[in-house]
């Protein structure tokens, strides 16, 4: 085991940094945010094949197997293979994407799209999220490469494409497990590389993006008992589904063993209404928000509750309490009642980790032995396409050495410390690995 770990040595910071700044020069053109900017993360893989292919099988020159699989012009995604010698025995690191989240320059303290270097911090859209992650596990390669160590297990790495949006889809990880192009790294633990702060997070949150239209009648403030107000309606309304959600899905036993720093959550984020004068009571309005659900929970199971409980209060609308003796949400004179429409967007689900897996003892084990203490958390933040896999058969374990801090923030940055302790990590994990 330390003679693995002897081989991989420490991480150069010469050659990270000099790639670091390639793979920061493209952040521009690999932001996410379609329809407006669609990235082109061939223009990463671009660098990462120069770093590798002279130690590849395509050259002669080394043993590393490079797959460059594109299913849109200009967003390919790479699979870098080390093989060993035993066909049962692999591990692999996935989940480092070459895409990144909008940056605007004139929000940020220095250039977004530059590599810029202040001491041990790296700075730029992406040294956290994820394209450091992508320059560190192309150094880990590239050292497996040179060395050539004899080992048992293959490793191997998937760099993605598309990670950061989901709007459009066919494009990364979903297509090369449709493929079949990762069946064989359910043999092994797979470490999802694209967390933060170095501890193994063991838990994370889906998502349920939800929409509530609330239609009223339009009327004069001064004549209240003649209009039904959607925004009272929406309040009183959204307070009845909140106390009912909770009610359904309390906090969970489970959520204290993973660490999770808050239980699930039914709230709104945002309101919206057509305008008009401020006394004009408005005869529509939407309020949206989000659900995030524990993986103890099933996101299914949740969107059809909320939609029970909209049914119900629809059906019970005379029933729902008001706001003083003018304020209601039926008019019966008229035949009119308040109406609420529930809508939800795309939905994803968690994951919780599989805490008896190797995956994840050596992980724990690595990140002890290297960082000087492990502790695993859980968020209720969402990790996209991970639960996927773990429902396909994987052994999913997620890590990162970036910053939560900077994560998807302005003036985003990592500390070069932190990612040569996660090189370090690595090394421990396939040392760990080839004593099975």
């Amino acid at each position: 085991m330390a003679k693995v770990k002897e081989i991989f040595g420490d991480l150069q910071r010469d050659s990270f940094v000099e790639l670091l700044t390639k793979l920061i020069g493209e952040s521009k053109h690999v932001q996410n945010n379609p329809p407006d900017l669609i990235p082109q993360e061939d223009r990463v893989v671009k660098h990462v094949l120069d770093s590798l292919r002279p130690l590849s099988t395509t050259t002669g020159g080394g043993p590393l197997i490079l797959n460059h699989v594109t299913y849109f012009p200009g967003r390919g995604n790479l699979i870098v293979e080390y093989p060993g010698t035993s066909p049962d025995q692999i591990l692999s690191f996935v989940g480092c994407h070459m895409d990144v989240v909008t940056a605007n320059p004139n929000d940020w303290d220095f250039d977004p799209f530059t590599l810029s270097i202040d001491g041990d911090k790296l700075r730029g859209r992406g040294t956290t999220d994820c394209l450091g992650h992508v320059a560190l596990v192309t150094e880990l390669f590239r050292k497996l490469g040179e060395t050539k160590p004899p080992l048992k297990s293959s490793v191997v790495a998937v760099f993605i494409a598309n990670e950061e949006n989901s709007a459009i889809t066919g494009v990364g990880i979903d297509a090369l497990v449709k493929d079949g192009l990762l069946n064989k790294l359910k043999k092994g633990p797979l470490f999802w590389i694209d967390t933060a702060d170095k501890q193994p997070c063991i838990g994370t949150g889906g998502m349920i993006p939800w929409k509530l239209h609330v239609t009223g009648k339009l009327f004069h403030s001064g004549l209240a008992h003649k209009a039904i107000n959607p925004l009272e309606l929406a309040m009183d309304a959204l307070k009845e589904i909140q106390t009912r959600f909770y009610e359904d899905f309390p906090p969970h036993p489970q959520e204290q063993i993973y660490g999770f720093a808050t239980s699930s959550t039914m709230k709104p984020t945002q309101w919206s209404y057509p305008g008009g004068g401020i006394n004009q009571i408005p005869g529509e309005c939407t309020i949206s928000g989000d659900v995030r659900l524990t993986p103890f929970y099933n996101v299914k199971d949740v969107m059809t509750k909320l939609q029970e409980y909209v049914d119900n209060i629809n059906l019970n609308i005379h029933k729902l309490e008001t706001r003083g003796p003018v304020s209601k949400y039926v008019l019966p004179d008229e035949n009119l009642r308040g109406s609420l429409t529930l809508t939800f967007d795309e939905a994803n689900s968690g994951v919780a980790c599989d805490l008896n897996s190797r995956g994840y003892h050596v992980l724990c084990k690595a990140t002890e032995e290297v960082v000087g203490h492990v502790k695993p958390y859980s968020i209720t933040g969402s990790l996209p396409l991970i639960r996927e896999l773990q429902d396909e058969g994987f052994d999913v374990q997620t890590a990162g050495y970036g910053l939560m801090a900077t994560y998807h923030a302005q003036n985003e940055y990592c500390l070069f410390t932190d990612m040569s302790q996660g090189y370090r990590i690595f090394a421990s994990i396939i040392a760990q690995l080839e004593q099975d």
